[in-house]
């Protein structure tokens, strides 16, 4: 029993001296982000306000996460990684089940918040959750065509977002076009600007085309702002038409939805309505994504992710290669970016800004480039979050009246994306199989079997 005491007793001492060099860090770093806050007096003066209740308790917080990982993650996962693994994981059956289980749910969830939140409760939860997710969750997919299957980094896909629904909501006011007519006529335009981006970065590859796209970015924000004739600048475009059902408008007059149908008038109709047609949009895309992986162009796309030079020595026209990549992922941000439109009915330049494509690439990279299933999850969790956070009001009593819990998403964010490249560097689902088979799928053989030493070694190695 002494030596199991003395071995407990060490790895608390350890435990207590890595939470205490955690914490001494963390205070260092959010000592100017957290612990001082300047505000305006009644003179209209920049004062310094602290908040030390605030710091302590986000270091206190962040040094006892240290100390339990140090002192109980970190043993059993050098156990987990000693164990050997069964060739048929629990892993498998659940990916096998995942997406019908989530599909299910997407289909179910309106009826299911209506029935558990009432009429009032739903249309929060359907719009800002729902909805909201399902849009980002269709952005990530198609810029998982560009960043996951091609490999081009793009920091400018809200672009292509902005050309969308700026193309939907001008189009709309100008002609009086439909929803419906106008949301092949948005992503075309999308996806034409995506190739006019694709030109000039046919040469640049990493950060110089990262610098390039995220200028681009910019570029298309800053024609929105002060082109002001046709887009009315800061103060945007409003009074946008919003999608009928098959001509039926949600309106109150009797032409309307519930008028029609002989129910009484709420605006759960037309929240139900959008989030089964960005639902709808966000499945299409899943499914085009899918089929274009298994085509030529698919394949052409995760050689050029590979390598560019292999990819033009085996006789792939890069310059093709890329331009298609850029114009299919503009095309779904441009279908996206005009269901925005006719979803809020009314946009301006500061939704368009570089912290939508930083959002929507932290979601790709998080996922797992290339992954469906992991960019849904992914989205789920950053934009759902995000969502959650605006229900965390009870913080107050703990933080004070002026926390903001939404005021630190980015904040956590950051955690986030430090936690997946320590935990899972490519992502949460990192596994990519082949587009394609010579005759039939044939497992990969499994490495050398080693000794436990061996393996004992490699986890004293890999956790110092």
């Amino acid at each position: 029993m002494a030596p199991e005491a003395s071995g407990l007793a060490s790895r608390v001492v350890g435990a207590l001296r890595q939470a205490a060099i955690t914490g001494l860090i963390a205070f260092g770093l959010l000592l100017p982000l957290i612990g001082f806050n300047t505000v305006q007096n009644i003179r209209n003066e920049l004062i310094l306000e602290t908040r030390w209740p605030l710091l302590a308790a986000m270091v206190a917080i962040i040094a006892g996460g240290r100390f339990l990982h140090a002192l109980l993650i970190a043993p059993w996962l050098a156990r987990r990684a000693l164990r050997p693994r069964p060739e048929h994981a629990p892993r498998a059956r659940l990916a096998r089940w995942l997406v019908p289980f989530a599909l299910g749910f997407a289909i179910v969830y309106p009826p299911l918040a209506l029935s558990i939140t009432g009429v009032q409760g739903a249309v929060k939860w359907i719009d800002n959750f729902g909805v909201q997710i399902l849009i980002y969750v269709m952005l990530g997919w198609g810029l998982n065509i560009v960043v996951g299957l091609a490999g081009l980094l793009d920091l400018g896909y809200v672009a292509f977002y902005a050309v969308g629904a700026y193309s939907y909501a001008l189009l709309a006011n100008s002609f009086g076009l439909s929803f419906w007519i106008l949301l092949p006529i948005a992503g075309c335009l999308a996806a034409f600007w995506g190739i006019l981006l694709g030109f000039p970065v046919l040469r640049l590859r990493g950060d110089y085309l990262a610098i390039v796209t995220l200028a681009f970015g910019e570029i298309i924000r800053l024609i929105l702002i002060n082109w002001v004739s046709v887009t009315n600048g800061y103060a945007g475009v409003s009074g946008i038409p919003r999608p009928t059902f098959f001509g039926i408008p949600f309106n109150a007059s009797d032409e309307g939805f519930a008028a029609r149908f002989g129910l009484e008038f709420s605006p759960i109709y037309r929240t139900i309505f959008l989030y089964y047609v960005i639902l709808a949009l966000a499945l299409i895309t899943a499914a085009m994504t899918v089929r274009l992986r298994r085509l030529p162009i698919g394949r052409a796309w995760e050689a050029l992710r590979e390598d560019e030079i292999a990819c033009r020595s085996l006789g792939i026209n890069t310059t093709n290669t890329k331009l298609t990549a850029f114009a299919m992922g503009a095309m779904f941000a441009g279908f996206a970016g005009s269901f925005f439109a006719a979803r809020q009915g009314f946009i301006s330049p500061e939704s368009f800004t570089f912290m939508e494509s930083a959002v929507i690439v932290a979601i790709v990279v998080l996922g797992g480039m290339g992954s469906l299933i992991g960019v849904a999850i992914a989205a789920v969790i950053m934009i759902g979050g995000t969502e959650i956070m605006r229900e965390l009001d009870f913080l107050k009593a703990i933080f004070g009246t002026n926390f903001d819990p939404t005021q630190y998403r980015m904040l956590l964010f950051g955690f986030a994306m430090v936690l997946i490249m320590v935990w899972r560097p490519r992502g949460l689902i990192a596994t990519r199989e082949p587009s394609t088979f010579l005759n039939a799928r044939r497992a990969l053989p499994s490495r050398a079997p080693q000794s436990e030493e061996t393996q004992a070694s490699l986890v004293r190695e890999r956790h110092g």
